[in-house]
């Protein structure tokens, strides 16, 4: 498997890059949903940049030593915001796409939930990646070849607190 190994600067840059090709596109959006843990920081910048409230709902399915074994996959209970509803036009926004199987039951979840009332949600993530069952609607990067991605704040999943004393 090959590695792709993404700086800080690298990361910003492509946060900025996925906010031009939304905009490019002329899709209205009045809420940001961000996937949590990947898509958090990429929901707090667009967030900002467009100036529309953001909303988070965890979802997990890695685990491991390491955490890079896929699981099962596992949803919080409900969507976290700050305003009284979900915005009925959703940008749903992840780091990536691997397997694409978190995206597309992640739709599928939404769908079972009725008291947000979706009437249009558009995907976007920073890399899309060729082995993915479900194409993201906005992507920075098509990945052919399937890489396993070094984000940069992946050192801190092998650094313990003690690990920080002087």
């Amino acid at each position: 498997m090959t590695e792709l190994h993404i700086s800080w600067d690298d990361y910003h840059a492509k946060i900025e890059q996925l906010a031009v090709k939304v905009y490019q596109s002329q899709w209205e959006f009045n809420q940001i949903l961000c996937l949590a843990r990947g898509g958090l920081r990429i929901g707090d910048i667009l967030s900002r940049i467009y100036n529309r409230p953001l909303a988070i709902l965890s979802v997990s399915s890695y685990s491991g030593e390491e955490g890079n074994v896929r699981g099962e996959l596992h949803f919080a209970r409900s969507i976290t915001m700050s305003t009284k509803q979900l915005g009925d036009r959703v940008l749903l926004v992840d780091d990536l796409v691997d397997s694409g199987v978190t995206l597309k039951e992640t739709l599928v979840w939404l769908k079972q939930h009725p008291e947000y009332a979706i009437a249009d949600v558009k995907t976007a993530v920073l890399w899309y990646k060729a082995c993915s069952v479900i194409a993201p609607d906005f992507y920075v990067d098509y990945l052919s070849d399937s890489p396993w991605i070094h984000q940069p704040f992946g050192r801190y999943e092998q650094i313990k607190p003690e690990d920080l004393l002087p």
